[in-house]
Formats: C-alpha cells, structure tokens, sequence
C-alpha cells in the first residue's frame, strides 16, 4: 500500500510542466455529480481558457443513445485538494452539440438572472447551511447507530464531542480543510440534531459563485466519503420518526438590504416570497414534504411564515438583523438535496425582479 500511496501522492511538478484538470458535471438525477480528467499543456487559471470537453449522455440520462454526445462548458476553476501541485477541479455546465442547455443544466439560467443588470447592481449575497448525513455502506443506515437499531434520543449530538456522540468527525475535518485548499470560501462545519448527520456553511458568495461553490465542496465530500467507504446522503428525511431532517438553509442579502433602512427592504423582499410561496417550494428540493412537518424546527410545507429567531418559521430574521435594521434573512424552507443554482437564483428572481 506505501507503493500505491507513494504513487498517488507523487509531485507532477517536479517533472513536467503539464497537469491534471477533472471536469465535473450534473448528471441525468439533477444530483448526481460525474467527473473525468485530462491533461492539460500547462497551468491554467482562466475557465474560458480550457478547452470545451464531451461526455456520453446516454450513460447519465441525459441524451438518446444515437445522439448521445453532450458539450462540457467549464465555468469556475478550484484547486485540486486531492492531486495538489497546480492541477484542478473544474466546474462545468452541459449543452447540446447545438449550444442549447440540456434540462438538467440550471446554472445557465441562473447565469442569466444573475447578470441582469437590477440583479447585479443589488451584489446579492449567500449563505448555504448544507446538512447531509453519512451512512454505513452496506445497510444505509447512519454510522455510530446500532444496526437495526436506534440511538438514545435527540439532545446531546448538536455541536457534540465524544465518542458516543460525534460519528465521523474525521470525515468533516478532512472536508472542511480540502475545501480552504480548494479555495471554497467554506465558512464552518457542526455536528448536527440527529447524530451520523453534520452541516458545512458555504458563504458568504456573490451570486452564481454561490453554486459553483457548493455543488464543488459536495464533490469534495462525495471524494472523501468514497475513500472513507462511507455512503454520502443528501436526502432530506433520511430516518422517518423523531429524527431532524437536513435542509439547506439559505442565508440572503442585497446591497439595499445591508445598507441603513435595509429592514423595510427586508420585510418587502419576505412579502413577495410568501406571494410565491408554491412556486418555490416546488423548486426546493425532491421529497421536502417528509421533512417540512411543522415539527423538528421547520414549517409546515403548505405555510409561510415569517418571524424573529424563530427556527419554526419558513423565513428567519436575526435577531442582530432587527437591531441594526438592516443586515440578512434565512430562508429555512429548501432541502438538503436542493440545487442551489435554482435556489439563489429563485430568491433573486422573486425579491428583485418579480412584480407582484
């Protein structure tokens, strides 16, 4: 194994100029993540400088076997935590040989709202609370639990130290350091409610970074998991019964919002997502219903409501935020296994374009 190990640590660098990018995309669930390297001449740290690349969409869903090939645009570029030396992870979005977005390619959308220029001039910022939950590999249950079995009841897990208490903290370290490395502006990691289940902040990012951001730091997670031999799940109820379901909360703020009178702002932007609260809970992730109960600190999926430090709320305002009058909110409405470039794209759409 030292062989091996020593092989797959070795320094590029030292020998030639050429390195290794790995392209990463979405594939044909709108979840799961796919990726393949090549070699590339030389560093390279502009993303419309590397070339455009395909895949067989036939194999992913995402494309008829006699017209399977699908067109990789890489769009942001991160340090490799896994290869080092100056190989890369490139984020990517899919497209027909035409130049038409597939339909599992949301960023492209989201590029556009985002470079609208009402959106651009607000500068909206994000703050993703990703909850996921690690399970054993062959029975998909969460590790530390007893098999077949539960552990004692929610209480002691949340932001917990022990043995008996934190289950997979090495996991967590290696991903919250890998993701500095990268160059994900990753913000903190806590262990969560239900033990086997842990959060990672990314933020705050600028609007499209924000996806790029998160959907690599998952695939960095997905990487480690897989070397750990522990299965990564993003489902947002993954224990049925009294057990935290995981969410991704999305923390929100315009450039009107942050600066002096931003509450009113604030207050008018929650106004118009309540006005679209169906449309974004259709768009905020598969199976939320399991988890948006009206219990284990979330909302009812067929209410909105609002209010201050209330964890039971669709929306929550800081209690800093009331204060200064001005600052952020939290959308706590979206599922852990939502696709951020639908969700921040959604919350700048419906706050700074739609008329109601």
């Amino acid at each position: 194994m030292s062989l091996l190990t020593d092989l797959v640590n070795l320094n590029l660098s030292d020998c030639t100029d050429k390195i290794i990018a790995e392209y990463i995309w979405i594939g044909g669930s709108g979840m799961d993540l796919r990726s393949k390297a090549r070699t590339l001449s030389g560093p390279v740290s502009d993303p419309s400088k590397l070339p455009k690349w395909n895949y067989d969409g036939s194999s992913t869903g995402q494309a008829p076997g006699e017209d399977s090939e699908v067109i990789l645009y890489p769009q942001a570029i991160f340090k490799d935590p896994f290869r080092r030396g100056n190989n890369i992870l490139v984020m990517c979005d899919a497209y027909t040989p035409a130049g038409e977005p597939i339909p599992t390619n949301k960023r492209c959308n989201a590029a556009k709202i985002f470079s609208h220029p009402d959106v651009a001039a607000e500068e909206p910022w994000y703050g993703i609370e990703q909850e996921y939950t690690l399970l054993q590999k062959d029975v998909k249950w969460p590790i530390g639990w007893p098999l077949g079995g539960y552990p004692g009841p929610q209480g002691p897990y949340y932001c917990g130290v022990g043995v008996d208490k934190a289950y997979g903290r090495d996991i967590v370290d290696s991903h919250y350091k890998a993701c500095l490395y990268a160059g994900i502006n990753i913000s903190g990691i806590n262990g969560e409610v239900m033990p086997g289940q842990w959060e990672f902040q990314v933020g705050p990012a600028v609007g499209i970074s924000a996806g790029d951001e998160l959907w690599v730091a998952r695939y960095i997670l997905e990487r480690i998991t897989e070397t750990a031999g522990v299965v990564l799940s993003f489902d947002p109820k993954p224990i049925q019964g009294d057990w935290n379901g995981a969410g991704a909360h999305t923390n929100y703020s315009t450039k009107s919002m942050r600066s002096d009178g931003g509450y009113e702002v604030i207050k008018k932007a929650i106004e118009k997502l309540g006005l679209r609260h169906k449309e974004h809970i259709a768009a905020y992730g598969e199976g939320n219903e399991r988890r948006l109960t009206g219990r284990h600190e979330t909302a009812d999926i067929n209410t909105f409501l609002w209010g201050v430090a209330n964890r039971g709320a669709s929306i929550r305002v800081g209690r800093d935020t009331e204060k200064a009058g001005k600052g952020y909110f939290e959308d706590r409405r979206p599922a852990s296994n939502m696709d951020p470039y639908v969700v921040t794209s959604m919350i700048a759409e419906t706050t700074i374009l739609w008329k109601p």
